[in-house]
């Protein structure tokens, strides 16, 4: 909460000033306008003097209109504030996310960060826009109400003001218990943004398996959950205000009471008990207003603080000072040296010894099952995660001591279950590298995308669905294909990036990126033989374990494991 009150609303100190200044003329104005009326009951028309009655009548509407025009302006620049100091938070914490490593990632959930993006910035831009609106007006009334009371009837201004201690302890006591519970909200909230995520991308799942019912039964107990946790918070801010109302209620009947005797007695006049009792409900709604900024604040400290906690992560991908490289390393593009990894600390390695070596334009193939640890070694070669044991090089230098963007820009990837954005087939292939039309219908063409894009209607500005729900399997592979090769990328991944192309298509895709693409290391993730029995060097994985590294020739007589695969899915074909 600290960093968002000293950092981001630092640069608008001036501007918040001005507002505040507007604000307390335009507060100021609300004030006089019932000592206005007291002294024309009390004092003016008594006297009969229609210049005077015309005047200050007049005094009355110039205090409205100012009361009026300067809470607008006010108001207006607070909003402005507040959208202009979201959007700052919005950007430094969307950019925060987008550098956050994977392990980050997984330790606070997409659904988490979602939320923290939305729910919470909101939260935090209704907390800075109330506290310009509010924060100054509502004091202003309540302290300035008490002192313009005092001067009327001092008597009865005790009568008000021994009420507000009451008020107080309460709210601050509401306010203390309250935040706990908005951070458990915003938690029941992560996790129904998790489930509702999973069950809109997994309907055909669901519908195919017929487990609707299942679904809704998760989906009413996370919402249920939600509700709960709504209820409680809500509960107990809803103190608030009844609490405010009846205390003051009884104030007003003790100032009734107290105002009826001093009448009476000729110890106070009538022009003076009315603008009381004005001031009466200036105080009661600027007391209610504070009660309000209680409950909103609660709800923003409770977000501020998980925004913070994203912002505040410190960076767990850190560059290290220049390793020494040795001449023989320097002669292969990549080299895994003995790596091992876990996702869970503490646990079995999820891989383990991990070694290999492939030069500048050679073809790597991994094979292996679900879970054998294929992708988890494209992640480390990327550094989303950093290695347990080992080092990963790239032309003789550790990774870590390369910079992150020089790292990435040296690969063309395209993962499993890849992203086709909701946008032409041009920007779901250029993807904001700046790359000349020619260059794309290039890429589209080695990647056996350009005959069925050229049927398009629209070609390259043909328009696609979120995720290429227009699209076939193959045709999205073909256009993630297309993408990764477009800027020529010194490595190439393609990670079980040909599940959904035939045979054909693959073998021929293989023989363009040969033709073509001589220069660029190429690493294949697959599960199909065909897809890598012509690398220069294929690795075997099972368990996170290495059995088998070699050629194809070489692993059929040297690998159990490779041998049994390819005649399951080749016919015993060498």
């Amino acid at each position: 909460m600290q960093k968002i009150l000293t950092y981001y609303l630092k640069p608008y100190y001036f501007r918040m000033s001005i507002g505040f200044m507007i604000k307390f003329v335009g507060s100021i104005m609300d004030l006089c306008l019932p000592w206005i009326l007291a002294y024309m009951i009390d004092t003016i028309i008594p006297i009969k003097d229609k210049g005077q009655i015309y005047l200050w009548g007049l005094m009355m509407i110039v205090c409205s209109f100012l009361a009026v025009s300067f809470n607008v302006i006010a108001n207006r620049m607070a909003s402005k504030v507040a959208r202009d100091t979201t959007e700052h938070i919005r950007n430094d914490l969307f950019e925060k996310v987008m550098y956050l490593s994977d392990s980050y990632m997984d330790t606070y959930t997409k659904p988490s960060i979602m939320s923290r993006l939305t729910t919470d910035t909101y939260n935090v831009h209704q907390m800075i826009g109330r506290i310009q609106r509010l924060g100054v007006r509502a004091p202003i009334l309540l302290i300035g109400g008490i002192f313009i009371t005092l001067t009327l009837d001092p008597v009865l201004a005790c009568v008000l003001i021994i009420t507000l201690p009451f008020l107080a302890w309460i709210m601050i006591k509401v306010s203390q218990r309250s935040i706990p519970m908005y951070t458990k909200l915003q938690q029941s909230i992560d996790r129904f943004v998790r489930i509702v995520r999973e069950d809109i991308s997994g309907i055909r799942v669901i519908k195919a398996l017929s487990k609707e019912d299942y679904e809704r039964n998760r989906f009413e107990n996370i919402n249920h959950e939600v509700v709960g946790e709504e209820q409680k918070a809500g509960m107990l801010m809803a103190v608030i205000d009844p609490s405010v109302s009846v205390i003051m209620n009884l104030a007003l009947v003790g100032v009734l009471i107290v105002g009826a005797f001093r009448v009476n007695s000729g110890l106070s006049e009538v022009g003076k008990i009315l603008a009381f009792m004005t001031y009466f409900t200036i105080i009661l709604n600027a007391m209610i207003s504070i009660s309000k900024m209680f409950v909103i604040l609660s709800k923003a400290i409770a977000s501020a603080n998980r925004i913070d906690t994203i912002l505040e992560l410190e960076d767990d991908m850190e560059v290290v000072e220049a390793l020494n490289t040795y001449a023989d390393e320097q002669k292969y593009h990549v080299v895994f040296e003995n790596v091992s990894f876990t996702y869970n600390k503490g646990e079995e390695d999820d891989l383990k010894d991990i070694s290999f070596e492939v030069k500048q334009g050679e073809t790597l193939g991994i094979l292996g099952g679900t879970g054998a640890g294929k992708s988890t070694i494209v992640s480390l070669l990327l550094r989303f995660y950093d290695v347990k044991q080992g080092r990963i090089l790239i032309n003789g230098r550790d990774i870590k001591s390369i910079p992150l963007q020089e790292l990435r820009s040296k690969f063309g990837v395209v993962f499993q279950n890849d992203m086709i954005f909701e946008d032409t087939i041009l920007e779901n292939v250029n993807l904001g590298r700046d790359l000349s039309e020619e260059e794309i219908e290039e890429a589209l063409f080695y990647a056996r995308a350009k005959e069925f894009v050229d049927q398009k209607t629209n070609n390259l500005e043909e328009a696609l669905d979120i995720k290429g729900a227009n699209l076939s399997g193959g045709q999205k592979q073909r256009i993630l294909i297309a993408r990764a090769l477009a800027a020529h990328p010194e490595i190439l991944v393609l990670d079980d990036s040909s599940s959904a192309l035939d045979y054909q298509t693959d073998a021929m895709l293989r023989q363009e990126l040969n033709m073509h693409f001589k220069k660029t290391t190429k690493i294949i993730v697959a599960q199909r033989v065909s897809s890598v029995m012509q690398a220069d060097h294929i690795i075997v994985l099972e368990e996170g374990r290495m059995i088998g590294y070699g050629r194809h020739e070489e692993l059929l007589a040297q690998c159990e494991s490779y041998r049994q695969i390819s005649a399951s899915q080749m016919g015993g074909v060498a």
